[in-house]
């Protein structure tokens, strides 16, 4: 879906360049932007390396376990069912530690291990479990210390202080967490009393 419509988004700026008598800019802002884009990728392949060896030196020593028994108390109540069962709790821990470090590409592999093994215990396997909802939203609405790949891109940017966003990122990051926290369990909290009743009838 997104392709067609940026396929149509191209067709029409290409048609309205040419129309407008504006073909030589739009083919000069197609050449600067390929060049762009290729200068940012390696860019950002320096830093993403970087700190995807980083996070694996992390798991190695034994930093992502700690962690995962330091966040212990929150994933209980927030994956109720993956705490009972075990089962894709340490994925969900080296996800949210990923998140945590900023390294999204880092915490993605994590995501899917914990998703494939959540899987396995879910009942009906056409619809995904209440766990695995709160992972995926919290997977995007992820809290961020340490945001490298920001920092990264406003560098490739040529920003004099890459830095300087941290503070508004961290009340963003944590104010879309704990909301999407919320909300999952709220509609949980909605959904076993929804199923309660259906009992009951």
């Amino acid at each position: 879906m997104l392709g067609k419509i940026f396929g149509i988004i191209s067709i029409l700026s290409l048609f309205c360049g040419i129309i407008l008598g504006h073909g030589a800019e739009l083919g000069n802002a197609v050449l600067d932007g390929a060049h762009g884009a290729v200068s940012l990728t390696i860019s950002l392949c320096g830093i993403m390396s970087l700190w995807c060896g980083i996070m694996k030196v992390f798991e190695r020593a034994g930093l992502i376990n700690k962690l995962s028994r330091l966040l212990s108390p929150l994933l209980k109540v927030f994956f109720p069912e993956a705490s009972r069962s075990g089962e894709g709790l340490g994925e969900i821990s080296a996800n949210i530690s990923a998140n945590l470090l900023g390294i999204g590409n880092a915490a993605t592999p994590f995501a899917l291990k914990a998703m494939e093994k959540l899987q396995k215990n879910n009942k009906n396997k056409k619809t995904a479990t209440a766990d695995m909802i709160t992972l995926a939203v919290l997977n995007t609405a992820s809290l961020n210390l340490i945001p490298t790949t920001i920092f990264a891109l406003r560098r490739a940017a040529g920003s004099e202080s890459p830095y300087s966003v941290i503070i508004p990122i961290w009340i963003c990051s944590l104010s879309c967490s704990a909301l999407s926290l919320l909300l999952c369990s709220a509609m949980r909290s909605v959904s076993k009393k929804g199923a309660r009743g259906d009992k009951n009838a």
